[in-house]
């Protein structure tokens, strides 16, 4: 999972990144607002960790900015500001989340565990069965099959977690360029070897293919 993290004070920005980095996400890190905006449209990010009070467009403006434009990052809040009209202006303007400093490493890694359980898979449990005998575990994105856990490439696990986060919605050629490869070109052929190899790992009907739609991993629930 990839995380953008705007924060202005140099310690704290490196502490959470290296403590993030640590439970094997993806940190970007920046300590102006203006240049974290630009990157949110520049990359794919799965999460949001903002500091509200930062130089350039503040973390407010920026959650106001993406909700206009209807994209609805999961966004996480971190602030010293402790005032109920600042947390309901939060809420009120679409953040998921709200965390207050000081705070422990812990706190924010439940946080951010809930938020990716609630948003892309619509639940609370820890792992969700898929179909016939496989379990996919949420937070430490591993696939099992009759409690065998199956060794994907990290490549293949980043396929594995977005098709299942798409909630049984089909993945386009063009959104797994764009989320898995950052954007750079990927031949349509190359991109089916690694479809490929994934099925030969579970089974030949776990990824439905949609010939000009695209890839699904179908849910069959909890």
């Amino acid at each position: 999972m990839k995380i953008l993290l705007l924060e202005d004070d140099y310690d704290y920005k490196n502490s959470i990144k290296e403590y993030l980095e640590t439970l094997n996400y993806d940190v970007d890190d920046f300590d102006n607002g203006d240049e974290a905006y630009d990157a949110i449209f520049e990359k794919n990010y799965q999460l949001l960790i903002l500091d509200i009070r930062v130089p350039g467009i503040n973390g407010y403006e920026i959650v106001k900015a993406l909700r206009k434009e209807n994209n609805d990052i999961p966004v996480i809040f971190i602030t010293s500001l402790t005032d109920i009209n600042n947390l309901s202006m939060g809420y009120e303007l679409g953040c998921n989340d709200y965390i207050k400093k000081p705070f422990s490493p812990k706190e924010l890694k439940y946080r951010i565990e809930q938020l990716i359980k609630t948003f892309y898979f619509n639940t609370n449990d820890k792992k969700i069965k898929i179909k016939e005998d496989f379990f996919y575990d949420i937070l430490n994105k591993q696939l099992f099959k009759n409690e065998q856990k199956i060794n994907f490439t990290k490549k293949e696990e980043d396929i594995v977690f977005l098709l299942i986060s798409c909630k049984n919605s089909f993945v386009s050629i063009n959104q797994l360029r764009e989320e898995i490869w950052e954007g750079k070109y990927m031949n349509e052929a190359d991109i089916r070897v690694f479809i490929k190899n994934i099925r030969d790992k579970t089974s030949k009907d776990f990824i439905e293919t949609k010939r000009g739609i695209g890839y699904k991993i179908e849910r069959t629930g909890k």
